[in-house]
């Protein structure tokens, strides 16, 4: 016992004696007679007046890092502190040898929303560079960033195209909420046509194949019948081709229209079309944002093949109330938008198009004509509220209809959409949207005349709720991540008859149910200076649901039973894993290489027989007997940019391959029939090709060239005795040109010229006698084509003269769209000869020649 006393008591003493000696040595004096080291020389000069040894790391960064010295003379304790105040450092005091060591960088977070100084609108895509750093970020859908920054003052400057950039300096010691409002620049740049929000954005982000539109910028594109149309210029876009003349049904490298998604803030919208295809139902006055990714589809987005277009809503005015809109050749429209309130908090936008050609039909003098009744509408409403910088509600909704009605018939069709968002901030880092979408789309076809009297009409309804999460990690990663899950109703037709003296029973086609989810998550990742990745997973569901009604096919495809399903029961599931990958390779600040990948699956397509789509087109599920489709796309381009950002130079290749391709049989039904999917052929599909961009951003001269070379091929079972054939939309040749050149401040003139080989077509090669009549014997499917198709439109813009206090400013726009008259072809039929029936002839039928159209744009 007195042992282990004496042993413990002697341990206690040496400790006490060293730590004496060590509080001895640490408070040696240094003499100093510089304001400011370098991190090395001052280790050097301490280890001269002290003989101490020193340890650290071989860092450039550390070697080359200033110590203020605030005055003459340091204890060596002291001093040790401050180095490793001021450069962040671990040390340790040992035996005549201090060593230290390098902690991780403290970071705190500087975030906000960057909006217009004007209106209060979010400005999406706005970007946030650090001067002293080289490094910056992009606001995201909803005008929020968020940076992450060493402790002290930064140089920052916010930019969006057409506004003047600010430079603000902020000096930082923890996290911070600092909102922007950016004043546009004196010169309205209104007259670009697609541009990107930072002058090397295209350089420097890991994203391809997106094209980026400034919604007010559309109007100056010459136009059909003077209607501004955001689907007509996207179709003017390199790898987008156009499903047919004067249609907004567009193709996307070589897929189906339906294989498109298109969607009016986050809702789906199922049918674009106004008055049978000419015009599409998204009025410009409305949209605040444009976005095409023709490949590289965010993990966020799926359930189709090709492309996603992403069309935002404006939020409204919150400074003052303003109206604007136009008189055009076929339709009017009007906007209004202001804040509701003072404090700046709610605003709200209402937006209305209608056509007026039936207020004409009642000025003629025939019967048969004057009570007809031929308009369409839209009308675009919207209202957020901004709680406070965490918390913003925004509810949209969309409705739009068509209506033709006579005396003895009538078709309306229309759309509606309602979105519902929350937006939260649960830190400076972790920014949030949850979603709640409802979109409808429903048509009704009838006839009055006699026995023959019916009525019928069909309906597609989504439900849907979304999550969506973004974490800004670091500098160096963004991780987005969230899920979706949608109830999808489709009553693909109802026929009865309307009348005492009709004949028709009721017809249903069986309505189908189901239910589609998703989860995602994606990091986009800076590794160094030159090298981001963007790599991602997506995996997605889809269950048919009861009630539900099944018909079982044979080899033959005839019918061989049916099986109905109680309503609830889930009968059959499909999943899929959607990875997703992109990268950019800086190799100079205006050049870089990038590459990226995509899976997407498609549960739903549509049943439609013509290239341009009709209203009545349907859609339908994928089910037990109708495989989901799969695409796998790999694209690879190079980048560049001229004349200080002025000109971007791209080139970009892809191949897509796609599973499980629908089509369907020759001379197949397609309407109100019960057993649908026995008409469909399954197989596979390729596409692939080269696409050369060339835009220019100059202050007085817009727009881009484009030329793609692609082609697209299907190979289905049952079709074409089963050898490859084209698509429809195999159009190996394609130029594009949209220019706009400003005269003056005042005019501006602009032309848009298409060129395109012609489109696949199946014609008759031969004829055979049958009974006393003709058959015609036809080729090859889709081994003819029609006529290239070519056309110029051009425009002018004449602006009203600007007075002070004057708050009514006008414009006029004149279009010519065909400008040499060019008869495209529609479609060939080919006839029988009256006079002679052993003697068939070709028919040509043909759209337009020259259109020329007057609209008159206004705000006040």
């Amino acid at each position: 016992m007195i042992k282990s006393i004496y042993t413990l008591t002697t341990v206690f003493l040496m400790l006490v004696g060293l730590q004496s000696m060590g509080q001895k040595q640490s408070q040696e004096l240094i003499k100093l007679n510089k304001q400011v080291y370098l991190f090395e020389k001052l280790v050097h000069e301490i280890k001269k007046q002290t003989s101490y040894n020193f340890t650290y790391s071989n860092n450039n960064k550390l070697k080359n890092g200033k110590v203020s010295i605030k005055k003459n003379t340091y204890s060596l304790q002291a001093l040790i502190e401050e180095i490793a105040n001021q450069l962040n450092l671990k040390y340790r005091i040992a035996n005549r040898q201090i060593s230290f060591k390098m902690m991780p960088e403290k970071k705190v977070t500087l975030s906000g929303y960057i909006r217009d100084f004007s209106t209060g609108e979010d400005l999406i895509g706005a970007t946030c560079f650090l001067n002293n750093k080289g490094s910056g970020t992009t606001a995201n859908a909803y005008g929020f960033y968020s940076l992450d920054l060493t402790p002290g003052k930064h140089q920052i400057t916010y930019s969006f195209i057409g506004y003047k950039p600010q430079i603000v300096e902020v000096d930082i010691t923890s996290d911070k909420m600092f909102n922007i409002k950016l004043n546009t620049k004196d010169q309205q740049l209104s007259e670009v046509i697609v541009k990107g929000d930072d002058p090397v954005k295209n350089i420097k982000r890991p994203e391809m194949s997106t094209v980026k539109i400034q919604a007010n910028t559309v109007k100056k594109l010459p136009a059909l019948m003077g209607e501004v149309d955001v689907l007509k210029t996207i179709q003017m876009l390199p790898g987008v081709k156009s499903a047919a003349e004067g249609s907004t049904g567009f193709s996307v490298r070589g897929g189906n229209p339906d294989q498109n998604l298109l969607i009016l803030d986050e809702a789906p919208v199922y049918n674009a079309s106004h008055l049978l295809g000419f015009f599409s139902i998204f009025n410009n006055d409305a949209l605040s944002d444009i976005k095409l990714y023709k490949g590289d589809i965010p993990a966020s987005f799926g359930g189709r093949l090709s492309s996603l277009l992403d069309i935002r809503m404006k939020n409204g005015n919150t400074k003052k109330v303003t109206g604007y809109g136009g008189i055009g050749t076929v339709s009017s429209r009007l906007t209004l938008e202001g804040p509701i309130g003072k404090k700046e908090n709610t605003s709200f936008i209402v937006s209305g198009r209608r056509s007026y050609a039936d207020l004409f039909l009642r000025l003629s003098s025939d019967e048969d004509i004057k009570d007809n009744i031929v308009y369409f509408y839209d009308l675009n409403t919207k209202v957020n509220h901004r709680f406070n910088d965490k918390n913003r509600l925004f509810i949209s909704s969309y409705l739009g209809k068509d209506q033709f009605k006579s005396d003895d018939s009538g078709l309306s069709f229309g759309n509606q959409t309602f979105t519902a968002r929350w937006n939260h901030l649960f830190s400076n880092k972790l920014f949030s949207n949850t979603t709640l979408l409802y979109s409808k789309y429903n048509y009704e076809l009838s006839n009055k005349d006699g026995a023959e009297a019916f009525i019928w009409d069909s309906e597609l309804t989504n439900w849907s709720l979304k999550l969506d999460y973004t974490y800004y990690l670091n500098p160096s990663n963004t991780i987005k991540f969230g899920g979706s899950t949608s109830y999808l109703r489709f009553e693909p037709g109802y026929a009865r008859g309307i009348e005492e003296q009709s004949f028709l029973n009721e017809y249903r086609v069986p309505n189908s149910n189901a239910l589609e989810h998703a989860l995602y998550i994606t990091n986009e990742q800076k590794l160094g200076s030159r090298l981001t990745l963007k790599y991602g997973l997506r995996f997605s569901m889809f269950n048919n649901i009861g009630d539900g009604t099944v018909y079982s096919f044979d080899e033959n495809y005839n019918t061989t039973g049916v099986t109905k399903y109680k309503k609830g029961k889930i009968f059959n599931t499909y999943s899929n894993f959607e990875p997703r990958l992109g990268l950019n390779y800086t190799i100079r600040s205006n050049s870089s290489i990038k590459a990226s990948y995509a899976r997407t699956s498609q549960y739903m397509q549509l049943t439609q027989k013509s290239s341009g789509g009709m209203p009545l087109d349907v859609w339908f599920p994928a089910s037990p007997n109708v495989k989901p489709q799969l695409s796998d796309q790999f694209a690879i381009g190079y980048f560049h940019n001229l004349k200080d950002n002025k000109v971007e130079l791209s080139v970009e290749t892809y191949y897509k391959k796609m599973k499980n391709t629908i089509d369907f049989k020759d001379f197949a039904k397609l309407l109100l029939n019960k057993e649908l999917e026995g008409e469909l052929r399954f197989g596979s599909s390729e596409s692939y090709g080269v696409e050369f961009m060339s835009k220019f951003n100059f202050s007085a001269f817009q727009g881009w060239l484009g030329y793609t070379w692609s082609r697209s091929k299907r190979k289905v079972n049952g079709i074409n005795n089963g050898k490859t054939y084209r698509s429809p939309y195999d159009k190996p040749h394609d130029i594009k040109a949209a220019l706009s050149y400003s005269l003056s401040p005042r005019t501006t003139l602009s032309a848009n010229f298409s060129y395109t080989t012609g489109s696949p077509i199946t014609l008759p090669t031969g004829r055979a006698a049958y009974q006393g009549s003709f058959i015609k014997i036809y080729s090859d499917r889709n081994s003819y084509r029609m006529e290239d198709y070519h056309r110029l439109d051009l425009a002018v813009t004449i602006k009203g003269k600007e007075k002070p206090n004057r708050k009514w400013q006008g414009e006029w726009n004149i279009s010519l769209y065909n400008a040499y008259g060019r008869k495209n072809p529609w479609y060939i039929t080919f006839e029988q000869d009256d006079n002679n029936p052993n003697v068939m002839y070709a028919e040509k039928t043909y759209l337009f020649t020259y259109v020329p159209s007057i609209t008159y744009n206004f705000k006040f």
